[in-house]
């Protein structure tokens, strides 16, 4: 059963109703402990999950809220809420882009400070990763009429990588792939899902590990094309018996290689898939969903083995976060497990400084991960539980009423301070998981319910 659960070639539908199956017959879960992931990807970008086993595995992980962020795709929302209420855990839907943080007349006009400047992306200078979450229902359509082209001018690009790729890789007589079967083959670009560069580097990785051999021979052809393998990494990626080597591999290229065939992302009035910072930011508040800029901070070592140590936004975070709160971002997002107590505790200060909502997830996309977020069981993270909440919360109530989004002008508890109003939705977010009927949540919201 779990095969269909996880099968990408079986239709949604289906794989939602092999997990009812499952639960039905008495399926063994933990207790639910106070983690909640919300930045879950699934087969819709890159990642070895479909949305209704991520939500499973969340739910053995403990979870009690899973959300789904796929690269330029919306794909996961439909199945992913489904796969939650079958298991009673709180979802939140919407996706994760590339953005540039200025516009190109902002870069001529000489006005674009971040613009030479690396913030989140350890790919480029001057873009940035955010988050749209908490998309009701009735502005999927919407959302994905905004992403289709995107998705359709970022795999141009990635086609263009490709070639170039296996141009690089013929050159070294290593062996090369096919961009329709191997890369285009893996995705979900043709049900709504997006080719990134992670799946380029799978096809890569699969066709240098046939090509090579596993083991010592491997290890041998990646020295022949110049890849410096970290010590460590290099006893997984030895081990003739790692069943997860196309991922160990793909995150050592990612890291060491990718940078000898990366074409770097444009703006989309440049001829790129990339909008900038403020389009989608209004894009997002528009359908009433929630943008969040994604911090990852400087990076000593990294969970998702993809990363070289490298410097980001902590040197000038101050000052990003004035310009984030001046372009419109009402939330920021991070991941505990990533950061030093240090770093988050100066993240967590200046969004309460400018007033931005605090959210918390777990980048997932390779099988080695963890569901688990261990952090947001201790004290000092309970905020992070409650806007967590508050999501769930605000998405639900969206789908029977856009005003009663936790961000809409004309939302009843709009008068209140942010930090009362995601208090609020904190506590009615697992009364409505619980089956409470969103107009009785909301008049009790309208008359002074679950306050402090």
């Amino acid at each position: 059963m779990s095969e269909i659960i996880n099968d990408p070639a079986t239709a949604p539908d289906a794989r939602v109703a092999a997990l009812r199956e499952l639960v039905d017959a008495g399926h063994e879960v933990p207790e639910f402990t106070l983690e909640s992931n919300n930045h879950i990807h699934t087969i819709y970008s890159f990642s070895p999950y479909t949305p209704s086993m991520a939500c499973l595995k969340g739910r053995e992980a403990g979870l009690q809220v899973v959300g789904s962020v796929d690269h330029d795709s919306i794909g996961a929302a439909a199945e992913m809420r489904d796969a939650g209420t079958i298991l009673g855990m709180g979802v939140v839907t919407g996706f994760e882009i590339r953005v540039t943080l200025h516009t190109p007349q902002e870069v001529a006009a000489g006005t674009a400070i971040f613009a030479d400047r690396k913030l989140n992306n350890p790919d480029s200078e001057g873009v940035v990763y955010m988050t749209v979450q908490g998309i009701p229902v009735t502005a999927r359509a919407t959302a994905e009429e905004f992403l289709r082209p995107i998705r359709e001018r970022r795999l141009e690009r990635t086609r263009r990588m490709a070639a170039a790729a296996n141009e690089i890789l013929a050159g070294l007589g290593a062996p090369t792939f096919d961009f329709e079967r191997d890369v285009i083959g893996i995705s979900q670009y043709a049900t709504g899902g997006t080719v990134t560069e992670r799946h380029l580097l799978f096809a890569m990785s699969e066709a240098l590990i046939s090509g090579f051999g596993r083991g010592q021979s491997l290890l041998d052809g990646l020295a022949g094309m110049g890849v410096t393998v970290p010590e460590k990494l290099a006893t997984v990626l030895g081990d003739e018996q790692n069943r997860f080597l196309p991922y160990d591999l793909l995150g050592l290229l990612k890291a060491e290689y990718l940078g000898e065939f990366y074409e770097q992302p444009r703006h989309w009035d440049e001829g790129g898939e990339l909008p900038d910072a403020r389009t989608v930011v209004e894009f997002a508040l528009s359908i009433g969903a929630i943008p969040c800029y994604a911090y990852l901070g400087d990076v000593s070592a990294s969970p998702t083995g993809d990363k070289k140590a490298e410097k980001f936004e902590d040197a000038y975070l101050d000052e990003l976060v004035v310009t984030l709160r001046e372009i419109g971002f009402p939330a920021i997002t991070f991941m505990p497990p990533r950061n030093t107590p240090e770093q988050l505790e100066r993240v967590s200060r200046l969004a309460s400084e400018n007033g931005l909502i605090e959210v918390s997830g777990v980048d997932i996309n390779q099988p080695r991960q963890v569901f688990a977020c261990p952090e947001l069981s201790e004290p000092r993270f309970a905020h992070l539980n409650t806007s967590t909440w508050a999501m769930v919360a605000h998405e639900m109530l969206s789908n029977a009423d856009v005003t009663l989004g936790l961000l809409h002008p004309h939302n009843p508890l709009a008068e209140l301070p942010l930090n009362e109003r995601i208090e609020r939705y904190g506590k009615a977010g697992p009364e409505l998981v619980a089956g409470a009927e969103p107009a009785d949540v909301a008049q009790s919201l309208r008359i002074g319910g679950f306050s402090s």
